[in-house]
């Protein structure tokens, strides 16, 4: 899989991250992030774009593919506020209780091997009166699109899509991890396979 997961994998990562109506979720979340931002699972930098320099001070990016915040260089040079990005893992973050204002995280924690341990230090580093802002895909609610994400997720899915997995629920998973749902919206992204398009959307604060 060496080959396959340093030249082929990026590039459909890549693609599915720019996929339009991927694209219309993060122009609907990214502009309400305000203040010092933690993006955790930046990419290549998709979402910096979308950022309201009048709204946001700096955002860190991380991401444990150094590889991919390499090509994220390019897009932070055409923003108009700092950019710092670091190859690191979201369960382990490198910064100071409640010192973050806002922690976007989009199509990321379907990826992260510990999707709670990094959820409950998005909380930590959050201060009390910051806001999460997720975009996520996940299980879905009909049994029979259900059972698919299932069974592809046993047999192969996250061997061949990076580690993602279909089946988690991000809205539980953050409040499991402390934080109160503020706003979720439940839907299947249009001209999306039903198995990978069923997202989780919205924002929560720390209890």
């Amino acid at each position: 899989m060496g080959f396959y997961n340093t030249h082929i994998l990026p590039v459909l990562i890549e693609h599915a991250c720019a996929a339009n109506p991927v694209r219309v979720q993060r122009q609907k979340l990214v502009p309400r992030a305000s203040g010092r931002v933690v993006e955790i699972g930046l990419g290549t930098g998709h979402n910096l774009p979308f950022y309201d320099p009048d709204k946001v001070s700096s955002v860190v990016g991380v991401d444990p593919a150094g590889e991919m915040l390499e090509k994220a260089k390019q897009r932070a040079g055409q923003v108009a506020f700092p950019v710092e990005m670091a190859a690191l893992s979201g369960e382990n973050l490198p910064f100071e209780d409640a010192s973050m204002d806002t922690v976007l995280v989009t199509y990321s924690l379907c990826s992260i091997p510990d999707p709670l341990q990094a959820l409950l230090e998005m909380r930590r580093v959050l201060r009390p009166n910051g806001r999460l802002f997720f975009a996520e895909h996940g299980a879905a609610p009909d049994e029979a699109v259900a059972h698919w994400q299932g069974r592809l997720e046993r047999w192969f899915w996250p061997k061949i899509a990076g580690g993602c997995h279909l089946t988690r629920r991000p809205d539980q998973l953050i409040t499991e991890a402390g934080f109160s749902l503020e706003h979720l919206d439940r839907l299947y992204l249009p001209k999306t396979p039903k198995t990978l398009g069923f997202n989780y959307i919205g924002s929560a604060r720390p209890r």
